[in-house]
């Protein structure tokens, strides 16, 4: 019988392109280049929450996203971004390192998709027909939102475009 939990661990460079992506937009590949990664890792990274810097990284690899907007999607005060930049290893809170790994993962899934980061990032900030002309970023302020901003892009993917 088999464990109905199953543990992909991916050497990083057999995990797919973007998980390595969200990871680089993160900083953490940088951090721990030869390691082995995983989901279960990445939940337990952020139910542990994830250090201040992974969130500068982030804001710090945006091509032409305002980062107020940005900001607003993470639900993440400039305030609170202040802070950690003056203490980057002080960690985010765990509703917080959640969003901010999603966002990372959208983009990197976005970039993939649509060719390149700067691509991903003006489709990210365009009105889309099949999100009823809502802006995919503006969606990503909700667990719903993201979700449906993720099956857009899985069926762009696969060439549906409605």
């Amino acid at each position: 019988m088999h464990d109905p939990v199953v543990k992909v661990v991916w050497e990083i460079d057999e995990a797919p392109r973007w998980y390595r992506s969200t990871l680089d937009l993160l900083g953490r590949r940088a951090q721990r280049p030869h390691a082995a990664f995983s989901m279960i890792g990445v939940h337990d990274a952020v139910t542990k929450g994830l250090p201040g810097e992974a969130l500068n990284h982030l804001l710090g690899s945006l091509k032409s996203l305002a980062r107020e907007e940005v900001l607003n999607a993470l639900g993440i005060s400039g305030r609170t971004v202040q802070r950690r930049k003056l203490d980057p290893k002080k960690m985010l809170s765990v509703d917080q390192s959640g969003r901010t790994w999603r966002f990372a993962q959208i983009l990197a899934l976005a970039s993939e998709v649509l060719g390149d980061q700067a691509d991903a990032e003006k489709w990210l900030s365009a009105p889309a027909i099949a999100l009823d002309q809502r802006r995919p970023i503006d969606l990503l302020s909700s667990p719903v939102g993201t979700e449906l901003v993720e099956q857009l892009l899985r069926r762009l993917e696969r060439g549906v475009y409605t």
